[in-house]
């Protein structure tokens, strides 16, 4: 259990120090240059600075069609692993992340994967709600590689054979 609290401590650590990098974090903007004297020059910026001016940031709403495709993807991905992890422990393999307690406990070990897809789903709103919007999107994706990936390195684990 020390583990376990000790894990969701460093876990939790970790996503209050990316929450508030990016709280902080602003938006580019282009450096104020010294205006060139070379009437070609001049036009080249002028034509740049306009197309600067008239895009827009792209805002969407939370809910859209890719955000809650990323989540389902995320919340497959958490049930991957949860199967996976599972498999592992019938198996005879240790888990290496959590207590062999926690992971048999089979509610208690759901509860924790749902806890784990709601948690990046909070994570993509922060960063919703503070207009990073790409990092919005990589939570999600990181996620769900993260989670495949590490249930395919639980089914490919070797079957510990008693000698």
């Amino acid at each position: 259990m020390k583990k376990l609290i000790a894990a969701l401590g460093r876990a939790a650590a970790g996503a209050m120090l990316l929450i508030v990098v990016a709280a902080a974090s602003e938006a580019q903007t282009p450096a104020q240059a010294q205006s060139p004297k070379d009437p070609q020059e001049l036009a080249l910026k002028d034509s740049g600075a306009q197309q600067l001016t008239n895009t827009k940031p792209k805002v969407h709403r939370f809910w859209d069609r890719e955000n809650i495709l990323l989540f389902s993807g995320v919340g497959l991905a958490r049930g991957l692993d949860y199967a996976s992890t599972l498999n592992i422990r019938r198996r005879g393999i240790n888990e290496i992340f959590l207590t062999n307690g926690i992971v048999d406990n089979h509610p208690l070990f759901a509860s924790i994967e749902a806890a784990g897809t709601g948690a990046s789903i909070g994570l993509s709103y922060i960063f919703h709600a503070t207009g990073h919007h790409t990092l919005e999107r990589w939570t999600s994706i990181v996620h769900i590689g993260v989670g495949i990936g590490g249930a395919g390195r639980n089914y490919l684990l070797k079957t510990p054979h008693a000698q």
